[in-house]
């Protein structure tokens, strides 16, 4: 069969609204930073504060929202956290046009916009599985994963040379405005939405029920594996962007140009990935594509402790990035399946957002430890020792092949308490 196959109008709906949104993300990529150095002056470590604890509150606050979306219709639930984030970004251009913008609102909007991101993409990992058939889930993943990196590729260069044009706050509004857009495609995706469960009982969210989600993660032998490798990875990996940045920047000289060319170029092997991924798994297996893959993703860290300046530098970072990203565009699909395909109806929610709020932790951890290292020794020393840790990280992969076994299905009126 085709990867190209019509998955039905609804679908294409959802990835049409799936798309817009990123879109108007990869234009607004990295603008409260932004603004905050070019609007309110912020020193270095109040956009450090800014860039982790917005996330870090938004996953606090994510915490109770999984038991209570799990109970809730999923597609009403995206609509309303696509319609928070746009009423929550545009509240900058407003004070920003007032001369009533502030630190604290920027970290205000951080959070929210973090909190509404774990809730929404929670719930519609549990309404793309009910959306599509079980051999559809691959390749709907993948166009979600080929979109991610192609706006990645576009949108950031597009919003530079936006803000440069037409001032700070003009991809915080391109942003805001594509989660309405987004709303809107996610209403008119018509059908029966199917039942979501139930609870038994009282209807408020059960202390019980805040740890369901890792209850799944933990229990199971394969996603138990794959969790901790990830938030090993994912963490590792996101440690030495901000390290990168001082390296090339600062210490190698690399102009901005060429430092965002770095990053933008290697984005097409996320389109590269994502394509290759049901051909693969079709061939070689999904649990042989997690292990070997997996191991792929680790190992090509490493190289960027050692980039120097000029051109070579600059061929360098490119290659590591085009290696990490198509390694990843190829896995991430397949994981994202994987844990669908393992995971119980009546746990989608929570299961996913366990996921994210430790993911959340380890980068922001991961990232604190790394920037202390580079500030007791160096950048290129932090991103080696990063490199390193990696290498170690297909350990946790798992090595059997009889756990990957389709989760059994709950009645949808069930009490969800473990």
């Amino acid at each position: 069969m085709s990867a190209r196959r019509s998955l039905g109008r609804r679908f294409g709906w959802l990835w049409a609204s799936y798309a817009v949104s990123a879109y108007g993300s990869g234009l607004g990529f990295g603008a409260l930073p932004l603004i905050a150095v070019l609007v309110l002056q912020a020193s270095p470590a109040q956009v450090s504060v800014l860039a982790a604890l917005g996330p870090a509150v938004g996953a606090l606050i994510a915490l109770p929202l999984g038991p209570w979306v799990e109970f809730h219709r999923k597609r009403q639930v995206m609509i309303a956290m696509d319609l928070a984030r746009f009423a929550v970004l545009l509240t900058i251009p407003v004070a920003y046009a007032l001369g009533r913008l502030s630190f604290g609102q920027l970290l205000v909007v951080s959070a929210v916009v973090a909190t509404a991101r774990i809730a929404f993409n929670a719930a519609s990992g549990a309404f793309l599985k009910a959306l599509v058939r079980p051999d559809d889930l691959l390749v709907a993943n993948a166009r979600f994963e080929s979109t991610t990196w192609s706006s990645i590729a576009l949108g950031p260069p597009l919003g530079g040379a936006a803000v440069g044009l037409f001032g700070p706050v003009v991809t915080i509004v391109a942003d805001a405005l594509s989660y309405l857009l987004s709303a809107l495609g996610l209403a008119a995706i018509r059908g029966h939405e199917e039942d979501h469960p139930r609870r038994t009982g009282a209807a408020r969210v059960r202390a019980g029920e805040l740890l369901d989600g890792w209850r799944h993660l933990f229990t199971h032998p394969g996603l138990r594996a794959l969790y901790l490798n990830q938030l090993l990875v994912a963490g590792l990996i996101m440690a030495t962007e901000p390290l990168l940045a001082v390296l090339l920047l600062g210490e190698l000289g690399f102009p901005p140009w060429q430092y965002g060319l770095a990053f933008a170029v290697p984005c097409v092997g996320g389109l590269i990935g994502s394509r290759l991924a049901r051909r693969v798994v079709a061939r070689y297996g999904q649990h042989r594509i997690i292990r070997a893959v997996g191991t792929l993703r680790a190992i090509w860290l490493i190289g960027l402790a050692v980039v120097q300046p000029g051109v070579i530098g600059l061929a360098t970072v490119i290659a590591v990035e085009f290696a990490i990203i198509i390694s990843m565009s190829l896995y991430n699909p397949v994981l994202a399946t994987y844990r669908l395909e393992q995971t119980p109806k009546d746990r989608i929610v929570r299961t996913l957002s366990a996921w994210s709020i430790g993911s959340s932790a380890a980068i922001a951890i991961l990232s604190a430890l790394g920037g202390l290292l580079a500030q007791a020794t160096s950048p290129r020393t932090a991103i080696t020792v990063a490199g390193l840790l990696i290498l170690a990280s297909p350990l946790l992969l798992p090595r059997r092949q009889d756990t990957d076994r389709p989760a059994p299905e709950r009645p949808a009126r069930v009490s969800t308490i473990a």
